[in-house]
């Protein structure tokens, strides 16, 4: 466990606020959660039963945790983005396996905290709240098979009759959607808009009509993705967000704070890579010395920290710009095809160093490089970043 009263160890750099509150989060996982990973075995990167993270999710809302990251008025901490940043990567840095679950990040408030000002009082109550209390989960259903940096190209189709919209469409590799209740569904109302003609409906996955195929494993890990096949399926008009054709507005509109976001999870794990690293570098002798008193290895630490570095510092200015009332739309992209790039070499580079160690299936190092390597991918490729970041330095250059 890193020790997080050592803020030099971590580079925290949150408010008092910030800092409090992620000592709480720690002593929850410290006592509550650490047991129970000790007693179901659980290993870095292995399928985790749905039952089991339905009760760590209740557990995490009981204590008042699972809706941590949201605003305060719908039960959150009130915490600006650059606190935020400082208590994810701080929870991800932890060591914990069930670190993400204990905030939501794949079930839970954090993936519908910015629809509350979208949706009806109906879906307030019968999808919003219960996700926030952990009585439900869900997904967000936006990726198919030809549609994935190029969003508005969804097959998806949702055709009004009477009461209803009947959807038929495939998601493919959505994420949580294994165990999830829910899915924010992304469909086409009118084909001849283009974007404007996407719409977004909340779909309950028990619905008749509605498949779920979880027989693949992506490489982050085994159970936690799985495709969405709609046939004909039911949904009522009253779970349309919004109005018709602003899905695709819905859609985007989070996601340049969440690449900003998603940039503490991966701080945070390459933090965990370096902590494990130097344990192992330190620890381990050969020719009668620790090899970490080797300079190549050394050298391999020292680039690791600074790149762990140079990515923290980038994401916690992008953070302090937004808080500041900024518009990071470029600062956001360059911050996730960064720290995306560097935190996936300081894994690497820890597997190196780890040596036989770092291979086996189920240690914190393999599991680190599998999950970040994902992120160049998810979210936004980083070919996709860099299209964001000449667009907007193009811009301003004509401006």
């Amino acid at each position: 466990m890193t020790n997080m009263n050592d803020m030099t160890t971590t580079g925290f750099r949150g408010s008092e606020k910030a800092y409090a509150v992620l000592q709480d989060v720690l002593n929850f996982i410290n006592t509550d959660i650490r047991p129970l990973e000790v007693e179901m075995g659980l290993q870095w990167g292995g399928e985790i039963e749905p039952d089991f993270l339905r009760k760590i999710w209740k557990m995490s809302a009981d204590a008042g945790f699972y809706t941590l990251l949201l605003p305060e008025k719908l039960g959150g901490a009130g915490l600006n983005t650059s606190e935020v940043c400082a208590v994810k990567e701080g929870v991800m840095a932890s060591g914990s396996v069930l670190a993400a679950h204990v905030l939501g990040e794949l079930s839970g408030p954090p993936r519908i905290g910015h629809l509350f000002k979208h949706a009806s009082e109906l879906q307030i109550e019968n999808f919003l709240q219960p996700i926030c209390k952990a009585e439900k989960s869900v997904c967000f259903a936006l990726t198919e098979t030809d549609a994935g940096s190029d969003a508005a190209a969804i097959q998806t189709r949702a055709v009004k009759d009477g009461d209803h919209y009947v959807l038929n469409g495939q998601k493919r590799f959505i994420s949580g959607g294994s165990w999830a209740d829910l899915a924010i569904v992304m469909a086409v109302t009118d084909p001849e808009k283009g974007p404007a003609g996407i719409s977004a409906f909340f779909v309950d996955l028990a619905s008749e009509g509605c498949r779920l195929e979880t027989d693949y494993a992506v490489l982050s890990g085994a159970g936690s993705h799985a495709d969405i096949y709609m046939d004909d399926v039911r949904v009522p008009a009253e779970n349309l967000i919004g109005q018709e054709g602003s899905g695709f507005r819905l859609g985007m509109s989070r996601i340049m704070v969440n690449r900003l976001l998603h940039c503490s999870t991966m701080v945070g794990l390459a933090q965990y890579a370096l902590t494990e690293t130097m344990a192992r570098a330190t620890g381990r002798r050969q020719f009668g010395r620790a090899i970490a008193e080797f300079q190549a290895i050394q050298h391999m630490l020292a680039d690791m920290n600074t790149s762990l570095y140079a990515a923290r510092c980038m994401m916690y200015d992008a953070a302090t710009q937004l808080d500041a009332g900024k518009d990071i739309r470029m600062e956001s992209s360059m911050c996730k095809v960064f720290v995306a790039e560097s935190t996936f070499k300081i894994a690497d580079t820890a597997m190196q160093v780890q040596g036989g160690v770092g291979l086996l299936k189920g240690s914190a190092v393999e599991a680190i490089f599998r999950q970040l390597r994902t992120y160049r991918i998810v979210t936004g490729t980083s070919e996709i970043q860099r299209n964001t970041i000449a667009k907007q330095m193009l811009k301003g250059a004509k401006e």
